[in-house]
């Protein structure tokens, strides 16, 4: 399981292409694609995968012409050899929900600093989130994305994620390796 924030698919399909030939991962995570509802077909261009995609701006483009950068867009990309064991469960603009046998595995892009309502948002992700896990208790968890947080520093965000971790008994990866936490 690769995940992966592109910053845009333009500037991230290289590195996807690369990550993709180097790894062959079953699974691939990624956030902010910034792809407009009609451009999620440019998701489904990797011979070996087959996409399960949202858009973040679908009320951006219904409400006239697009002005500004774009912004947000989750995607999950399975191994077509994986199909057969697939089952797509829940896709918001904020987290994607599939399972794999039985594994569920989840793509979250939760809001950076200074979005209004963040916490709120946060908040009402993690209650969905953990509704639809109830409903598979069978099951084991991958819960990965782009969190916006240090999870090694106290705030309102990163003790609701980690609480969330220690109910669900999950794992931060990122303590497993000697990396560089960034500020956010």
């Amino acid at each position: 399981v690769v995940s992966f924030n592109l910053h845009g698919y333009n500037q991230g399909k290289v590195a996807i292409d690369e990550i993709i030939d180097k790894h062959h991962p079953d699974i691939f995570l990624i956030q902010e694609h910034w792809q407009t509802p009609a451009n999620l077909y440019k998701l489904d261009v990797f011979d070996k995968y087959f996409p399960f995609c949202s858009s973040a701006m679908h009320q951006r483009v219904e409400s006239g012409i697009l002005r500004g950068r774009p912004f947000g867009g989750i995607a999950i990309l399975i191994n077509k050899e994986l199909r057969h064991l697939t089952q797509t469960i829940y896709c918001s603009e904020r987290f994607a929900l599939i399972k794999i046998a039985s594994l569920i595995v989840v793509c979250v892009y939760l809001p950076c600093a200074g979005t209004a309502d963040r916490m709120l948002i946060c908040e009402d992700l993690f209650s969905d989130l953990q509704s639809w896990l109830e409903k598979f208790p069978e099951c084991s968890y991958v819960v990965a994305g782009d969190f916006n947080v240090d999870l090694s520093v106290s705030c309102p965000v990163s003790n609701l994620i980690n609480a969330f971790c220690g109910v669900h008994t999950l794992t931060r990866c990122d303590s497993w390796f000697n990396v560089l936490h960034p500020t956010y």
